[in-house]
């Protein structure tokens, strides 16, 4: 049986459980690095989530809104309760794939790859319209049906994958490469034009279907990569067995976890502040700043940024400690984000504002995820007799994030429904641009300041990160004693 062991530099390895005697009389276990092609697997498998989310993130807003033409009303019902739909699934996935049992291929793997195809059927589905017109009533159930459906599968892809390891800087790295698949969509207002016809041409429809179909493929493609390549690994002391906690019992354990609460709320507000940024992004470029025909070079440019800067905060983390690094990542978001706020028709400037905004975008993923692993070793460490609660934790991680995500592009979306946003064109009234800037700057930049506030208080510093490995480790060389003994050495 192998184990898989986060250790204090962040380096992962993979535990043989080849038991041997040190001088002392202890129990020890040699340990050998894990392949670099089961790295490789490991991040691939990573990157439909992070696809999926940042095409939602950046285009479904302004799909329901200028492609499908649906009331900004609807569209808000749609992009709040899907969320909130999503949100509650998580926890509840979670405790499911803690309560099934092992199977041949494994414990979490199963779950991976039996939600793929209904992952990807439903993904497609959700950008696909069957018909060119449709009653305010049929075009909001369809698409809330199908997003709801996709983001159910998808948790049921994403949860027990996060609690396959749990140290995620390769998914983070995988994850925002690959979300350069997203501009593949487009602003409907980028030709120039005041007002579209009542009906979009077909192939505007078709690009949407088109680029589903593409991400659909690429997710099917990485599912049977993690598939192949990868097998499952255990934490420190955890067993996978069934839980014997009941439900509430055990997430009453986790939410009463002080470190995870602090650091769950910190990453809650700065993931808002991102987020709703990132769902009117596409609107603020087409409406508010006249760059609307750029759109998809600034996303792909702040992507670009995002993936390249990982590096950095990598380095960064190892020298610095992840809160330090962590401050100086998400501090640069709020002077890009008033200064896009602030100008108009100026592509040079958005560039290099894209740029620094991707760069902070890339410590949102890496940094908190990073932090995660310790407050779950912390909690090991506190309750030794409470373990394989890891998806529990992970599950309600997203949980916060996703819900206020949900709140984020719905009160977004309504905020623009009471301004008098127009679905269909391509000149809005003032109303309108002014309520874009208020939601693209100066609210986000109150919600990160709330975050940062937060983060403030996280317990976690390195060298409280060292005193929990050197517990892990004591704890370990007790289990590895317990073995020895079982077998007679």
């Amino acid at each position: 049986m192998a184990h898989t062991t986060v250790i204090s530099d962040g380096s992962l390895y993979e535990d043989k459980n080849e038991l041997a005697t040190t001088k002392d009389g202890n129990a020890t276990r040699k340990t050998r690095g894990i392949p670099f092609s089961r790295k490789i697997s490991y991040a691939v498998g990573g990157m439909p989530y992070q696809m999926t989310a940042n095409a939602k993130g950046f285009f479904l807003q302004i799909f329901l809104l200028d492609v499908v033409q649906m009331g900004a009303f609807y569209a808000s019902l749609i992009l709040f309760l899907g969320r909130a739909w999503d949100a509650i699934t998580d926890p509840l996935v979670g405790y499911m794939v803690i309560k099934s049992g092992r199977t041949r291929i494994g414990k979490l793997i199963p779950w991976i790859v039996f939600s793929m195809p209904l992952g990807v059927l439903a993904y497609i589905m959700m950008w696909f319209t069957p018909q060119e017109s449709m009653s305010p009533s049929s075009s909001f159930f369809w698409f809330f049906i199908w997003s709801c459906l996709f983001d159910a599968f998808m948790t049921c892809y994403h949860v027990p994958y996060s609690s396959l390891n749990m140290f995620l800087w390769l998914k983070s790295i995988s994850s925002l490469s690959s979300a350069i698949m997203s501009p593949t969509l487009h602003s409907t207002c980028s030709w120039g034009v005041t007002r579209r016809t009542e009906t979009l041409p077909p192939a505007t429809r078709r690009a949407y279907v088109l680029a589903a179909l593409v991400l659909g493929g690429i997710y099917f493609l990485c599912c049977v990569v993690l598939f192949l390549g990868v097998k499952e690994q255990l934490a420190p002391l955890s067993t996978l067995d069934r839980i014997r906690m009941p439900y509430l019992a055990g997430m009453k354990m986790v939410v009463g976890h002080t470190p995870y609460v602090k650091l769950v709320f910190g990453f809650l507000f700065a993931s808002l502040a991102f987020q709703m940024a990132q769902g009117n992004f596409a609107l603020f470029c087409t409406h508010a700043a006249g760059l609307g025909a750029y759109f998809q070079h600034l996303v792909l440019i702040l992507l670009t940024a995002a993936t390249l800067s990982i590096p950095l905060w990598q380095t960064l983390l190892l020298r610095l400690g992840k809160k330090t690094t962590l401050y100086i990542g998400l501090c640069m978001y709020a002077p890009a984000l008033v200064i896009i706020a602030s100008i108009q028709s100026n592509l040079p400037v958005f560039i290099i504002m894209s740029i620094i905004s991707g760069s902070s975008l890339s410590a949102l993923y890496l940094l908190p995820w990073s932090m995660l692993p310790d407050v779950v070793d912390d909690f090991k460490v506190k309750n030794p007799t409470s373990t394989d609660l890891e998806p529990m934790f992970y599950s309600c991680y997203v949980f916060f994030n996703k819900f206020g995500g949900g709140m984020s592009v719905g009160i977004s979306t309504l905020a623009l429904h009471f301004a008098g946003y127009k679905p269909g064109a391509c000149r809005q009234n003032p109303a309108v641009i002014t309520a874009l800037r208020v939601l693209f700057a100066p609210v986000p930049v109150v919600l990160l300041l709330i975050g940062l506030v937060l983060f403030y208080f996280y317990p976690i510093n390195e060298e409280r990160r060292g005193q929990i490995q050197q517990e892990l480790q004591k704890a370990e060389k007790v289990v590895g004693n317990q073995e020895m003994e079982a077998v007679g050495l």
